[in-house]
């Protein structure tokens, strides 16, 4: 599984993209942008698919992603991470931060005042976007047309069929 883990939007979500099937696999959100944050991320993707064991997690270069607490719970779910050290590229993040902008774009631009909400109607707004709509509603066409829920089953069967 190759993965990516990106916090953003003003410091309140971190999520764990499949690049797969473009799935959102763990999403975590607080105040603050410490690597508690992200730590969080890993530990509820792995509640969800525990399968992640074993994953490339593509990061950014933060201290969040550097931190000793984050390297400890990287080894504790068998995760193996993937930073670029060359300074300056975002390569290996890239999709991930396109979801993001994705998510901007199609939720936030003209449709909230985020300024004017509270922090949990936010928090409200992305889990809503990313668990119930993202993952189970949004085509990708990436995913030939189908949301990634859609490709996961089809995935799945296909190793059945295979069996």
């Amino acid at each position: 599984m190759n993965v990516q883990s990106i916090v953003l939007w003003k410091k309140l979500a971190s999520a764990i993209f499949d690049c797969f099937d473009l799935s959102v696999l763990g999403l975590a959100m607080d105040t603050n942008m410490k690597a508690t944050l992200c730590e969080n991320t890993l530990e509820n993707a792995y509640k969800a698919y525990p399968d992640i064991r074993g994953s490339i997690l593509h990061s950014g270069r933060g201290t969040q992603y550097t931190s000793g607490l984050y390297h400890k719970a990287i080894k504790k779910y068998g995760i193996q991470q993937s930073m670029n050290s060359a300074g300056g590229r975002c390569h290996d993040n890239a999709r991930c931060e396109s979801m993001w902008a994705k998510f901007k774009e199609e939720l936030l631009y003209g449709r909230y005042d985020t300024s004017k909400m509270r922090v949990d109607e936010v928090k409200t707004l992305i889990w809503r976007y990313f668990i119930s709509y993202w993952n189970n509603r949004r085509i990708c066409s990436a995913n030939g047309g189908l949301p990634p829920v859609i490709k996961r089953q089809q995935y799945y069967a296909s190793l059945q069929d295979v069996a």
